[in-house]
């Protein structure tokens, strides 16, 4: 899970709660879901978070959502940008592969040491999250007094997001005392060289323009000439990326915690070149030149309708009107009364800009739940007259389970999300593929991080990421998983298939082909059904030691030798042997 490194002495601060201990801290905290996971090297707290509430990934967001749980701050509060004339026009020639930016003025920032830290803690963990390890946004902040824009038709301060080429205008990049080119850049400087698969690909680099030249080469790196310190007042923020709903939602949390420190927003108009060039979803006018104009940051907020009884159903309580209205103050939303067409009450639940993670009506329930206090909850039997059991599907798991480990197998329990890199490409496989495990991926539209983007299509690839990082300990290693997969298939209702898996792996520096037929073929006796293993071709496997897995005349999965291409790209030094097949074929 992410961890975000707060200051308690900073976080007593901004909350207004001096009198707070440290352990005080850490029971309120742990009741928003942050986790105390132990100190830094200089005192901080270092907190593990769920990834959904990006707001809390700096201390601003942090001490706002503690303000909300103390009851010092209620509803919610919507910074009023004001018009700073200053405009970000985007040139034809910018990179298709990322045409969008967004971007905002900031006016009187107070920074100090722990404020400039806690604003690039932020930038660095936005990245990493939501910007996707800036593939998918990445934000750049300047001084602004540093920055002169070109004079535009209406006088407005006017700044360019161009397209360039690798060998065009000079600049000196941060952490450098040398002019270079972008194309220099990705060659010779550290942060280059660490970004620049993102942009290689490009016929042309991004890059943003002032009237004095090239101060930004976005997603690598900015310029030296803009560079950030405390004595910085005034900043200029830009995002680029492929997305323009992400990198808006980038910027207002950004914007949000500036101004938890006492700024002054101002707005950014964006000039697009054609009225197709911004997201659907981005209000906005058309320019005199046929073009698309947006004003940024996006402060607007949205609404949820939820019902009462489905509160009052999912949290267990009963619950006053009044109350429900009280608690999403609390929550940091704004709540007012409904009634739906058959007349049952509900609440239009007024969302603020910030909270990138309200999709649907049970993130505001859990909202309220945790302003109620989950450990207030009391628990009661359950108004059913059934007696509970077993599942037959779960039966048959634990039994196979059971085998797996008297078969001399450790059992895992893996995630089921995964990235396209991991279930592909590190195997040797394409989407769609006609072999065990290459079914097309059901993927995720919005992920959160690059590293869970899908549902896996097999349970291999979980285990060679275990075995990946385990090289440090003795052999052999033999795991096993029974796990959830899912691939599309149009025949079924949803699009989506799933189905339970058996895998399993040997490794060792005797692991063969032997050695894995051996043990599929002891638990295939003890379900008392027939196996047969033909020979097969699979790219994942070494060629004439790979074979189908076929139960009761079914093919039904795989097993062999991994390749060695497979094991080198997971740094793994011993032979793996493996199987994997239909849990379903044992019933």
């Amino acid at each position: 899970m992410p961890t975000v490194d707060i200051d308690p002495d900073e976080l007593r601060e901004l909350t207004g709660h001096d009198e707070k201990s440290d352990d005080e801290l850490k029971e309120d905290l742990f009741g928003l879901g942050l986790e105390f996971e132990g100190r830094t090297e200089a005192g901080a707290f270092e907190l593990e978070f769920a990834p959904d509430r990006l707001d809390r990934l700096s201390v601003e967001g942090v001490a706002r959502s503690m303000r909300y749980q103390y009851g010092d701050s209620r509803g919610i509060h919507v910074p009023s940008p004001n018009k700073s004339g200053w405009t970000i026009e985007v040139d034809e020639s910018v990179p298709g592969e990322r045409p969008y930016v967004t971007g905002a003025v900031i006016r009187d920032i107070d920074l100090d040491e722990d404020g400039l830290d806690s604003l690039i803690q932020l930038q660095e963990k936005l990245h990493a999250t939501m910007g996707r390890k800036r593939a998918k946004g990445a934000i750049g902040i300047h001084d602004l007094t540093m920055l002169r824009g070109s004079p535009a038709t209406e006088g407005n301060p006017t700044i360019e997001y161009v397209g360039v080429e690798p060998d065009g205008d000079r600049f000196v990049p941060l952490d450098s005392d040398e002019e270079m080119t972008p194309g220099e850049v990705l060659e010779r400087h550290q942060t280059g060289q660490t970004y620049a698969d993102l942009v290689s690909g490009y016929e042309r680099y991004p890059a943003i323009y002032d009237d004095l030249g090239l101060f930004s080469f976005p997603p690598v790196i900015n310029g030296r000439r803009t560079e950030v310190s405390t004595d910085s007042r005034d900043l200029f923020v830009e995002m680029t990326g492929t997305d323009q709903w992400t990198i808006d939602k980038m910027l207002t949390i950004v914007c949000y915690a500036l101004a938890a420190r006492g700024a002054t927003i101002e707005e950014v108009t964006i000039e697009y070149p054609d009225s197709e060039s911004a997201n659907a979803d981005s209000d906005g006018s058309r320019t005199n030149s046929g073009g698309r104009e947006i004003v940024r940051p996006d402060l607007s907020t949205k609404t949820k309708t939820v019902a009462h009884d489905r509160i009052e159903t999912i949290l267990g309580i009963g619950l006053d009107p009044d109350e429900v209205i009280d608690l999403a103050e609390r929550s940091g939303l704004e709540a007012e009364k409904a009634e739906a067409d058959d007349g049952a009450l509900v609440y239009e639940v007024t969302i603020p800009p910030y909270r990138v993670d309200v999709l649907h009506p049970l993130d505001v329930i859990d909202d309220l739940g945790r302003a109620y206090g989950f450990n207030e909850l009391e628990p009661r039997y359950p108004d059913v007259g059934t007696v509970g059991g077993r599942h037959e599907r779960s039966r048959l798991e634990n039994a196979a389970r059971t085998q797996l480990v008297g078969l001399g197998f450790e059992d895992l329990l893996n995630f089921h999300m995964i990235s396209e890199a991991e279930n592909y490409d590190r195997l040797d496989l394409e989407p769609g593929e006609d072999v065990y495990g290459a079914g097309e991926p059901a993927t995720i539209k919005e992920p959160y991080s690059e590293d869970f983007t899908m549902l896996r299509t097999w349970v291999l690839p979980s285990l060679l990421m275990v075995l990946e990082r385990n090289t440090h300990r003795a052999y052999p290693q033999n795991l096993t998983e029974i796990g959830f997969t899912a691939e599309r298939d149009e025949a079924e209702n949803t699009g989506v298939s799933e189905g339970r898996r058996v895998g399993a792996v040997l490794a060792s520096h005797e692991a063969g082909y032997e050695d894995a037929k051996a043990r599929l073929q002891a638990l295939a006796r003890d379900f008392g059904v027939e196996l047969e293993t033909p020979p097969a071709d699979h790219p994942t496997f070494i060629s004439g030691r790979t074979a189908a897995v076929v139960i009761d005349g079914e093919e039904v999965g795989v097993i062999g030798e991994v390749h060695p291409k497979v094991l080198v790209e997971h740094d793994l030094e011993v032979p793996v042997s493996a199987f994997e097949f239909d849990l379903e074929a044992l019933r």
